[in-house]
């Protein structure tokens, strides 16, 4: 048994994931999670027959581990989906990627987008990302037309940034590339194969997203909710509480997001401060809605490039699990990203939400909306500029220098999967096991 002293900061998905893995181990830790329940924005609520996932999560394996691993946790209770997932583009519904399902579009549309790859193979698309801008990427790899009808507006508004600011390091597995027959076949009739890393997916057949980290969460001693971390004191290796109480330390595993580091360890350098100022992310303004009406199309999701509308995705949670919502009746998401770069009024916000609901024929006029429910996401998405690689490294190497391992989608500050987020939590079990 460690005599090390191993707190973990923050009972999402990752955290839990840390002390899952140590404590099989035999290793002693403890979780604070300054929130009220743990999961973080793996959390799920109940309100009149309806359960609310933060957001929109679904589980993607490319690991066997992790699917063996929460296949049992949740004791089978998983169901496998194909996606069903769409783009909704010049007033028209084309599945999901833009890159190979143009069938549908407007003809000199597809003309343009299939002349713009046809250039690029022409061109020798690029081997090696490392020294492109993710704008010259789009261009190169899936040409000027595909860029500019879906890639381009699409990205701009996820991200809330141009392309051309964008590196390409977050770019793996993510987008994927036809080959030209793939593309062709997209074009002549309606592709029957799926394309990407989330063809299919997996949920929770009975409860919702929630479960996962609840049911980890079921097997690992010492977790302290309604526990906030005010202060990390480096030269004393302590760190203080809302309470008051102090703790000394060996192992700080935190999965608090960095940009907020800053504010809580006490005597930073000046140095140190310089690298976190130049994080910078989107925040995701997550409305989610009951609905009167059954949606009977099937769609898991649906991806919006125009600027016009002011959502960049909509999900429908009914369609994950029938038991997300009540008989007869539809569940769905909305997702706005915003950033300081392009901030959003939230005063209006909710009512621009449901007029552009409206226009893209998500609701109707008959429809009435029975619940509703806000998420406000600070930290959304960690955006990958010129400054990302650099100013990450040197700060993720000098906590690890003061024993604190960051950990997780924010901790660690990655984009991230569900998936990814465990295996990053057995990352960082493994390394305290080496020294424990």
């Amino acid at each position: 048994m460690s005599r090390k002293r191993i707190f973990i900061l923050g009972a999402g998905l990752s955290g839990l994931s840390v002390a899952w893995h140590l404590q099989k181990r035999g290793i002693d830790c403890q979780i604070f999670e300054k929130e009220s329940e743990v999961g973080g924005l793996c959390r799920s609520k109940k309100i009149d027959g309806f359960t609310f996932d933060c957001d929109g999560h679904l589980l993607h394996f490319k690991h066997r581990y992790t699917f063996n691993l929460i296949n049992k946790l949740l004791k089978d209770n998983l169901i496998e989906h194909q996606r069903n997932a769409w783009i909704y583009s010049f007033d028209t519904y084309v599945r999901y990627p833009f890159q190979i399902n143009l069938y549908g579009l407007p003809p000199l549309v597809v003309k343009e987008c299939l002349i713009g790859f046809i250039h690029t193979l022409r061109n020798g698309q690029p081997k090696k990302k490392k020294d492109l801008n993710f704008l010259n990427w789009i261009n190169r790899t899936l040409g000027k037309g595909i860029a500019r009808h879906f890639m381009i507006p699409y990205n701009t508004k996820f991200w809330t940034l141009p392309p051309q600011k964008l590196t390409c390091e977050w770019l793996d597995g993510f987008i994927p590339v036809p080959s030209l027959n793939q593309l062709l076949g997209g074009t002549i009739e309606k592709n029957q194969r799926q394309f990407g890393y989330n063809a299919r997916f997996w949920y929770p057949k009975i409860g919702s997203i929630a479960s996962v980290p609840l049911a980890l969460a079921s097997e690992i001693k010492n977790i302290y909710t309604n526990c906030e971390i005010v202060e990390i004191n480096l030269a004393k290796k302590e760190i203080k509480m809302t309470s008051g109480n102090k703790e000394k330390f060996d192992f700080l595993i935190s999965t608090i997001p960095l940009p907020e580091m800053p504010y809580i360890i006490k005597g930073l350098p000046k140095q140190a401060h310089a690298l976190f100022k130049k994080l910078r992310w989107n925040s995701i303004f997550n409305l989610n809605l009951g609905i009167n009406n059954k949606d009977c199309s099937g769609r898991h999701w649906i991806y919006f490039p125009q600027k016009e509308l002011c959502f960049f995705r909509v999900g429908l949670f009914h369609n994950f699990s029938s038991y997300l919502a009540p008989l007869g009746k539809s569940s769905l998401y909305v997702e706005v990203a915003y950033s300081r770069e392009r901030p959003i009024d939230k005063s209006k916000i909710i009512l621009r939400i449901k007029e552009d609901l409206k226009k893209a024929g998500i609701l109707t006029d008959n429809d009435r909306i029975l619940v509703q429910d806000i998420n406000d996401i600070k930290y959304g998405y960690p955006i990958y500029d010129a400054y990302y690689n650099q100013a990450r490294q040197e700060i993720l190497k000098y906590l690890t220098r003061k024993n604190i391992i960051p950990c997780g989608r924010y901790g660690s500050w990655r984009y991230f999967s569900m998936e990814d987020a465990i295996l990053d939590g057995k990352r960082a079990a493994d390394f305290i096991l080496r020294d424990a």
